[in-house]
């Protein structure tokens, strides 16, 4: 059998919803998420109170869902607030309806 050496062309759409796929693959982050979409926002440390872990785990999470943009922080001194970057959730909605369809 021959193998076919041409590389895979990605669509955009398919490289963004595996960003976000990614984000969403351990179960704290997506308790994280929901959370916050029933928040207007809020600090780490109220996050630490919620979850039973360290608050070094949370700010890993919380670091993994601000790099794949479906969360934003903001500086308030000395803490950070976070919330859900409503833009790109819309945007990860319409690519996980779409995949499933």
């Amino acid at each position: 059998m021959e193998r076919n050496l041409t590389p895979l062309a990605h669509k955009e759409n398919n490289k963004t919803l595996a960003k976000f796929a990614k984000a969403l693959g351990h179960p704290t982050r997506i308790a994280i998420l929901k959370h916050l979409e029933n928040q207007s926002c809020c600090f780490t440390g109220d996050l630490v109170e919620i979850f039973p872990l360290a608050q070094s785990t949370i700010s890993q999470h919380l670091k993994e869902l601000k790099n794949a943009g479906l969360i934003q922080g903001e500086l308030k001194p000395p803490k950070i607030k976070y919330c859900i970057n409503q833009k790109n959730w819309n945007i990860a909605k319409s690519l996980f309806q779409q995949f499933f369809e």
